[in-house]
């Protein structure tokens, strides 16, 4: 490094984000010069999994190395802090215990989305029975690997100008995921309307942003975190307007950070888009949502918090617990009356994010186990979710296939498409036998009451009680009576049928030894 100009770049740490940007080159180039066959999407699909097989194995690698890897990294005396023999740079790039966790479990989710993929674009279909919209396989791929990239870029971010770079690129792809199947309007307005409410959450964090930086003269996460202490020590030495004034512009730019990232995870009051974006999306993109943008938004929230702020958890933790008690009450409610299966996995999902914000509002009291539940359960979600969406979009092919009603007597006419999703609707409810939903219950409300925040551990007990409805009410019609007449069996191609063998058998081993993931994520 010459005067802090030039930087090594670490690419061993680098690694899993790189793979992915190289194949998404790849799939381009082969998606120009293939002949134009019909065999020529899968070729792309296979390339496309074995991009993210590769990625994982990195990340696998690098976890098993126990080592953690830093790079473009400044030293601490250009940021205007002491220069001693001992200072630390501060870093953008932290390949550590967390961020490969999340890449995991972005890259595991990365593998169902693309064999539902290869169905989807397989069957060709559009949103309603009879209409057919072509969806180039070339650019969805290469599409979903640069959100992919982001979300594992993201989670290892650890300046503020790398996190919403990172964000808007597991953003910005989706927009055009969500509209690129033609000739469909209900897709096209989905599209619209994520757009609007993602460019919006855009300005808001990059004004919190700006003023988060305004106020400590730095944009990496550990200096940020410094200065503040800085500030807060320094205030019997400052004029009292000006620690006034520092006091509340910094609360203004956390609010308006953390409301941000709020919108990518759909937490009230920032929910309004889940139902219409999950439901006019194509159903891979709806996975992607709900559980790879919902895992960078949530790990682009814990680095901003509890890196960041950790200084301020007594102005942010009572606001996380207001709100992820007000998203686990407005998801329930909102999904008791849905009809569709799509937005009714959109609203629990909404749900589901209140559970995921809960432990992180006892930060203050214990941060460790703050984190550690709040990623166990995103984890356990992830597993329990894409069962669900691989099995709905093996329904959704069927006429009328987006209705509840399409899933009546499913375990009788299609036993292996029937019992998973059974499975999963038992495990998200938290009930026998699906023990995996109800380990992540449980360590969440532990975290909780460990805490100290008894009345959030009530309002969770009230949520799980009010899923248990919309979750019984659609496991009872799997085993219900068929209606007269109805003998359609779901065909189960054999990218989907991969989908849905693989998220069951790795919720099956997390249902039965859990403290494979608890020892992970703690």
């Amino acid at each position: 490094m010459t005067g802090g100009v030039i930087q090594s770049i670490d690419y061993a740490a680098v690694a899993a984000p790189l793979v992915l940007a190289l194949v998404a080159g790849l799939v381009l180039l082969l998606d120009a010069f293939l002949p134009a066959r019909p065999g020529g999407a899968r070729v792309l699909g296979l390339v496309t999994l074995g991009g993210l097989v590769a990625a994982l194995a990195v990340v696998a690698a690098q976890a098993a190395g126990g080592e953690t890897r830093r790079t473009f990294c400044v030293p601490a005396s250009l940021g205007g802090e002491p220069a001693g023999p001992a200072a630390p740079a501060s870093c953008s790039f932290v390949a550590d215990r967390f961020s490969l966790v999340i890449a995991a479990v972005v890259l595991a989710a990365g593998v169902v989305v693309v064999l539902l993929s290869m169905t989807e674009i397989a069957a060709g279909r559009g949103a309603g029975p009879g209409e057919r919209g072509r969806i180039p396989a070339g650019e969805w791929y290469f599409l979903l690997l640069a959100t992919l990239a982001g979300a594992v870029l993201l989670p290892a971010s650890r300046d503020l100008i790398m996190l919403v770079v990172s964000l808007e690129l597991v953003s910005l792809p989706v927009f055009a995921l969500t509209a690129l199947r033609r000739h469909d309007g209900r897709a096209a307005e989905a599209a619209l309307k994520l757009f609007l409410v993602s460019v919006v959450s855009t300005a808001i964090t990059l004004f919190g942003v700006s003023l988060l930086y305004g106020v400590t003269g730095s944009v990496h996460l550990d200096r940020i975190d410094a200065a503040l202490r800085t500030t807060g020590d320094m205030a019997g030495g400052m004029t009292g307007s000006m620690t006034g004034d520092m006091a509340r512009v910094a609360a203004v730019a956390i609010v308006l950070v953390a409301a941000g990232f709020a919108f990518k995870i759909a937490a009230v009051p920032f929910h309004f888009w889940a139902g219409d974006v999950y439901r006019g999306a194509p159903v891979p993109v709806a996975a992607l949502l709900s559980v790879v943008s919902k895992a960078s938004g949530f790990a682009g929230l814990i680095l901003l918090l509890t890196y960041a702020l950790p200084a301020r958890a007594a102005l942010w933790a009572p606001g996380v617990a207001v709100v992820a008690a007000l998203t686990m009450t407005a998801g329930n409610v909102l999904a008791m009356r849905q009809r569709a299966a799509v937005r009714l996995l959109a609203w629990s999902s909404v749900a589901q994010s209140g559970y995921i914000l809960a432990p992180l509002a006892v930060y203050a009291v214990a941060p460790r186990a703050a984190v550690g539940a709040s990623v166990a359960y995103l984890v356990f979600y992830a597993a329990m979710n894409l069962i669900a969406f691989s099995v709905v979009l093996l329904v959704a092919r069927l006429p009328d296939g987006q209705d509840l009603e399409a899933y009546r007597g499913l375990a009788l006419r299609s036993p292996a498409a029937g019992l998973s999703l059974a499975f999963a609707l038992v495990c998200l409810a938290g009930l026998p036998p699906g023990l995996a939903g109800l380990f992540a219950k449980i360590v969440v409300f532990r975290a909780v009451v460990d805490g100290g925040l008894g009345w959030l551990a009530l309002v969770m007990a009230a949520n799980t009680v009010a899923g248990l409805y919309y979750y019984i009410a659609w496991t009872a019609r799997l085993f219900a009576p068929p209606a007269a007449g109805e003998s359609r069996t779901v065909s189960t191609r054999a990218a989907a049928g991969v989908a849905v063998a693989v998220t069951v058998a790795v919720t099956v081993v997390f249902s039965v030894a859990p403290q494979v993931v608890l020892s992970v994520a703690g």
